[in-house]
């Protein structure tokens, strides 16, 4: 999560669908899909689609049926994964404005009438930075802000790797900037 900061504003850019690991998801699970499907049609056609995949041993039913059926239903997964990456869904920021006294939270959703998805608060409802932290198997690092008579808000996505520290040093930045305490050490 990169910042800007100035003396009366604070904007927190948050990274969406276009990462890294769901690049590389989306390839292994096209080509996968892709082979399962040319298996399972070269055990129809009776002729190797792919040199290297021998469909010879396949029988079309039911065993080429079920791969063209679990080619088909990877290939329309992957188009998921690339559409969320192309129009990088869950991406924005978080806006903190000391003038105006509004916490804002913007994020962009699929496309459609609300692919804008825009949330704002009033920062006076602030009580603190929350900071969950739970290590382990699978290790949980949330950064929320408690707010008065709501839930908290998360301000961190579920499955972003954050390290201890880094964490940590958000937590305080932020605190720092809305001079809130920060809860859950």
């Amino acid at each position: 999560m990169t910042s800007w900061q100035s003396k009366w504003l604070r904007i927190d850019y948050i990274k969406g669908s276009r990462r890294f690991s769901n690049l590389c998801w989306s390839c292994i699970l096209f080509c996968g899909a892709m082979g399962f499907f040319l298996v399972g049609l070269s055990s129809y056609i009776g002729k190797d689609l792919i040199p290297i995949l021998s469909s010879e041993q396949i029988i079309f039913i039911p065993q080429g049926i079920v791969m063209c059926f679990y080619g088909i239903a990877g290939l329309f997964f992957g188009l998921y994964l690339w559409c969320t990456i192309f129009w990088d869904v869950g991406s924005g920021y978080n806006l903190f404005d000391k003038k105006e006294g509004i916490f804002s939270i913007f994020r962009w959703g699929f496309p459609g009438r609300n692919r804008r998805i825009c949330i704002r608060f009033v920062m006076k409802d602030i009580q603190a930075v929350r900071l969950e932290i739970r290590e382990g198997f699978y290790p949980r690092r949330i950064l929320s802000l408690k707010m008065r008579n709501r839930k908290d808000v998360p301000l961190t996505r579920i499955g972003e790797d954050s390290t201890l520290k880094e964490i940590e040093e958000k937590a305080a930045e932020l605190a720092r900037f809305l001079r809130v305490s920060i809860e859950g050490f």
